[in-house]
């Protein structure tokens, strides 16, 4: 019996709960991929395995923390090069990265999956697009009723809007968005909300309250439609 975190979301699509973040099992005739490997689980490879036989890697959205705790159990890791700079990513993972580029594309066998490059969050934060249904997977970038990371080294809020931006012109091709926290799935109005919110955060137009993570002075910029944490 699988595990009751599971969600199935369709024939060949599930989504793992785990505390706040979540992470995805996709499925095609050929091959399994799941995208990211949990933040409280160190076992993600066997939940996967729970729900199919098929030859199976892996792919990370980012390298923060709470989604690369399963990465030691994979032979073959699939992952933005810019990542490769982040001391968690290299902690954890001991198989061979494959790196993966904007535009490049795995295919499953019956379901092909666009790779597209979302920097901003972290260096090298990738979605992927599946062509045949519309479902964006989308990691951090996204998110309605979330708070998004945007405190720390390497992160950027001015790359992170030209992302947006740039995903935008993409929205036509995408059906419903399926981010790793908070609400999910999310329609594509909430690129367009992102972008005004964040857009209005740079011109300095949002007033922000004052808050600590992790031992970090941040300010915290409610945009409505999600919470941007950005440096203090």
């Amino acid at each position: 019996m699988a595990n009751e975190n599971w969600i199935q979301i369709d024939g060949r699509t599930w989504r793992y709960e785990d505390r706040g973040v979540r992470f995805f099992l996709l499925t095609g005739d050929e091959q399994a991929l799941l995208l990211d490997s949990g933040m409280t689980v160190d076992n993600a490879r066997e939940l996967a395995e729970e729900l199919t036989t098929l030859p199976l890697a892996l792919l990370n959205t980012h390298a923060d923390r709470d989604h690369v705790a399963g990465n030691a159990a994979f032979e073959r890791i699939y992952v933005s090069p810019c990542e490769l700079v982040h001391p968690q990513l290299r902690a954890l993972t001991s198989g061979q990265v494959v790196p993966v580029w904007d535009g490049d594309v795995i295919d499953l066998g019956g379901r092909e999956l666009e790779a597209i490059a979302l920097p901003g969050h972290t260096p090298g934060s990738m979605a992927l697009l599946d062509r045949t249904t519309g479902m964006l997977f989308a990691g951090d970038p996204i998110q309605r009723n979330g708070r998004i990371f945007m405190f720390g080294a390497m992160r950027s809020l001015p790359a992170y809007i030209h992302s947006l931006r740039r995903l935008r012109t993409r929205a036509d091709e995408i059906v419903s968005i399926w981010p790793c926290h908070a609400d999910c799935p999310v329609d594509v109005g909430t690129i367009d909300e992102l972008i005004s919110g964040a857009e209005a955060v740079e011109r300095g137009e949002v007033a922000y309250s004052l808050a600590e993570m992790h031992g970090t002075p941040i300010r915290e910029y409610d945009i409505g439609v999600s919470v941007l944490l950005l440096d203090a």
